[in-house]
């Protein structure tokens, strides 16, 4: 007897309009184009990231909480649950 497998695509973004988080989002250097692939974190924003490519510093674009949410190809976690706390834009660093 054989076993069918059945796969489900989704598309991006999809997961998170039903209630799942998507951790993972690849980052694009906005200087050389490098893209990496990166877990993000549930309990933090992350700020600033080194590009491995150039070593250029990316920094969240105004309006922006982070660098996922700049150059990333999926939203942070918190921005993806609505809530903004986490990534309030005055306890940013300067």
């Amino acid at each position: 007897m054989a076993h069918r497998r059945d796969s489900l695509v989704v598309a991006p973004g999809a997961l998170s309009e039903m209630g799942v988080q998507t951790l993972e989002s690849v980052l694009t250097c906005p200087r050389c184009g490098r893209q990496e692939q990166l877990t993000m974190p549930t309990d933090a924003c992350v700020f600033f990231h080194a590009c491995a490519g150039c070593g250029e510093l990316l920094r969240p674009k105004a309006g922006d909480c982070c660098v996922f949410c700049s150059y990333g190809t999926v939203k942070c976690p918190m921005m993806q649950d609505g809530s903004s706390s986490c990534c309030d834009t005055q306890q940013r660093p300067g």
